[in-house]
């Protein structure tokens, strides 16, 4: 499945300094190109020795610079005016890190970061070395300084005693982020996603079809538009806070506790399948062969809670077929939007949807991922003339 081309019409400088994560550099370029990007390469002599800039050069379909010369590459991408959107520095070394933090070039790396981070344009550095380098006092009092400028450091994974480059996933989402113009800078998103598993028995669960993918990119859209991200579920996505809950009223209890922690979100998104009903759990585990009877007891209406205490711009989906059912009872409610779905939706790829607001309706359809970039820009929409 071709993936949303986010990144279509940016230019990604990606700079590469000498650590052996530079073998992780082809696949990320790959994953840069497969979201849109176009990638020019910049290599450092030291990285020139641990990945060869021929193999750069294939990955981006265009020569890798390994010198600044008389064509003062340095400023045609990443000066005042240049074409770059994006520096990113990937994988970068404790040395690069000090250079960059005091000024020094003396690689084509630091050159093109002294020349971005004068003109303005973004920059991302992603870390990689050994664990004991990353903890150097000095070290961390340069990305320290970095971050004061507004340049983004991506934490690394701490494994095996080394600070590694963060997963590609990470980068490429970070990146996203990094050239979308963060139109949700400072916004707090809270999402409910996934379905909830209430226990029957001590072997047996009532659930639903629900698969969370939803939730999930409706989560990291967010994240790409730059906003603080908590999503309440049963997974583990990357660059949001998860928050685990696996009942209706494990989801209940973890929803107002970020609500009480936050004051209320901007925005919350009702994404999940939260049980409506709890069953009478049965001690050990239930006979089979014979007919049972499962008492199920109504739970309390999460949305309604949130809407009536907190009152954020509110986002809920609902299984409905009629236009005039229950679904466009949600928003005499208070709730900002609906999207109506049907079942066959839930565990999908691909999703239908018709989004209800007050004053009309729009029909939505493709991936979940695209599903979740349309819904935001009817949020983005709606939220900036309510703000």
């Amino acid at each position: 499945m071709i993936p949303v081309q986010t990144l279509a019409g940016k230019q990604v400088v990606v700079a590469v300094t000498g650590s052996i994560a530079a073998v992780e550099v082809v696949r990320l370029v790959h994953a840069l190109r497969r979201r849109g990007a176009e990638v020019q390469a910049v290599m450092s002599d030291a990285a020139s020795g641990i990945v060869t800039p021929d193999a750069i050069t294939y990955a981006c379909g265009r020569p890798a610079i390994t010198r600044i010369s008389g064509m003062v590459e340095h400023v045609t991408y990443c000066g005042d005016g240049g074409s770059a959107d994006l520096l990113l520095i990937t994988p970068c070394t404790a040395n690069t890190i000090s250079k960059i933090a005091c000024g020094i070039d003396d690689t084509p790396v630091t050159t093109f970061a002294t020349t971005a981070i004068g003109s303005g344009i973004p920059v991302l550095i992603v870390p990689a070395m050994h664990h004991s380098m990353f903890r150097h006092p000095g070290l961390t009092g340069n990305i320290e300084k970095l971050e004061g400028w507004g340049i983004r450091v991506l934490a690394p994974r701490i494994e095996e005693g080394k600070a590694k480059i963060a997963d590609i996933d990470e980068i490429v989402l970070a990146s996203e982020r990094a050239v979308s113009g963060k139109p949700l800078a400072e916004k707090r998103v809270l999402i409910t996603s996934g379905p909830c598993r209430e226990p029957v028995d001590d072997v047996r669960v009532l659930t639903t079809r629900s698969s969370g993918q939803m939730g999930r990119e409706l989560a990291l859209q967010a994240f790409r538009l730059g906003a603080d991200v908590t999503i309440v579920h049963g997974d583990t996505i990357p660059c949001v806070t998860n928050v685990n809950a696996e009942t209706a009223g494990e989801m209940r209890d973890a929803v107002r506790n970020e609500l009480a922690a936050q004051g209320g979100p901007d925005i919350y998104i009702s994404a999940a399948a939260i049980s409506d009903f709890a069953p009478q759990r049965k001690e050990g585990k239930i006979k089979s062969g014979k007919p049972a009877v499962i008492a199920l007891t109504p739970l309390p209406k999460l949305l309604d809670e949130v809407v009536k205490e907190y009152a954020p711009f509110t986002v809920a989906f609902k299984i409905d077929r009629k236009p005039e059912g229950p679904a466009k009872a949600m928003l005499k409610k208070g709730v900002s939007m609906v999207l109506m779905n049907h079942p066959e939706t839930m565990g999908s790829r691909q999703g239908e949807y018709e989004l209800l607001r007050k004053g009309g309706s729009t029909r939505i359809a493709g991936t979940k991922e695209e599903v979740a970039g349309k819904i935001w820009d009817e949020i983005l929409c709606s939220f900036e003339r309510t703000s």
